[in-house]
């Protein structure tokens, strides 16, 4: 495949054309092929990169679409941010994301391959995800199965982003939350510089998801004070892993490095929301966010003094209703 840079004539706004020769292609990448090319057509979202035009000239597979001017997450982290991005940043990307996954998965489709080289920017910084060619469809024979079991084809490419549940191929299977994982991989991507468990052997890379190891942003707050203080390194950080949060270090809410503490490309600090969003779970992070306010079950301010209270107030009159039709 080549990619190739071409003015419309009718407007002159500048498109990429992704040139691929299907004399060269296998079966199965012909699949593939239609697999994203069918997909495309069905998508229509501001946060995925559309095609404006498909046709095939001389052999060749012509896919038209957008030219994104910044290029993708990852080409940014290459070229300019090889420590990783600022945390304003990685929000306003993470949103992108989020808006075309939540498009994604309301189509009944899982991803499979969420990542930074996926996630592409426009000159006005619409952000906008690509990478359809592996995306999977939960409608099977016109009801929506609740799990997939299918591994990725080119899935060795995308190990150090996939969910422990899609790495197992076992018989519970894996859903639209796994793409959620991703992108949780994709943060620390963006924030880090480089991809969690990239420099693991797969084996090792495996046992470490299964066994719940959690990656980590890499700030003052994970890494210990000792490191910090030495000569600008990674300080063998590179598999973006950590044990925990070190304490007494100090916080600083833009993620951008401190100047007044040395150095090293980690010497600055995420705030305590982002380093939630990698690591916490909603049930973990909702109750205490939701303060004061109790849930049914542990409060009585939401019932009279004088009258049952919680789930029992709620269940003594359920007697009363008519629930005849009503499906529970």
């Amino acid at each position: 495949m080549t990619v190739n840079l071409a003015r419309y004539r009718p407007t002159g706004e500048h498109v990429a054309i992704r040139r691929i020769n299907l004399e060269s292609c296998t079966n199965d990448m012909v699949i593939y092929l239609q697999s994203e090319l069918h997909v495309s057509k069905l998508f229509y979202h501001s946060s995925i990169v559309p095609y404006k035009s498909i046709f095939i000239a001389d052999n060749e597979l012509w896919v038209i679409t957008p030219f994104m001017a910044y290029g993708s997450a990852r080409d940014l982290i290459c070229s300019h941010f090889a420590d990783g991005m600022a945390e304003l940043t990685i929000a306003y990307i993470l949103l992108g994301m989020l808006k075309a996954l939540e498009y994604i998965h309301h189509m009944g489709y899982v991803h499979r391959s969420v990542k930074a080289s996926h996630v592409l920017i426009s000159a006005d910084g619409q952000v906008c995800m690509s990478g359809l060619r592996s995306i999977f469809s939960l409608i099977r024979h016109g009801q929506r199965a609740r799990v997939v079991h299918d591994f990725p084809q080119h899935g060795v490419k995308v190990l150090p982003w996939l969910s422990p549940e899609v790495l197992q191929q076992n018989l519970q299977g894996y859903d639209s939350r796994s793409d959620i994982y991703s992108l949780g991989i994709t943060a620390c991507e963006l924030a880090n510089g480089h991809v969690p468990f990239k420099d693991m052997p797969a084996t090792q890379m495996l046992l470490e998801k299964l066994n719940g190891t959690v990656p980590c942003l890499l700030d003052t707050t994970t890494i210990p004070p000792e490191e910090l203080s030495m000569k600008p390194s990674r300080s063998g950080a590179d598999s973006g892993i950590c044990e925990g949060p070190v304490a007494g270090s100090v916080r600083h809410s833009n993620g951008e490095a401190s100047s007044s503490t040395g150095g090293h490309p980690y010497n600055r600090t995420f705030s305590p929301h982002f380093h939630a969003f990698i690591k916490r779970r909603p049930s973990e992070a909702l109750p205490e966010l939701l303060r004061p306010v109790s849930p049914l079950t542990g409060s009585e301010s939401f019932q009279p003094r004088d009258s049952p209270s919680g789930l029992t107030g709620l269940e003594s009159g359920l007697g009363h209703l008519e629930v005849d039709d009503w499906d529970f």
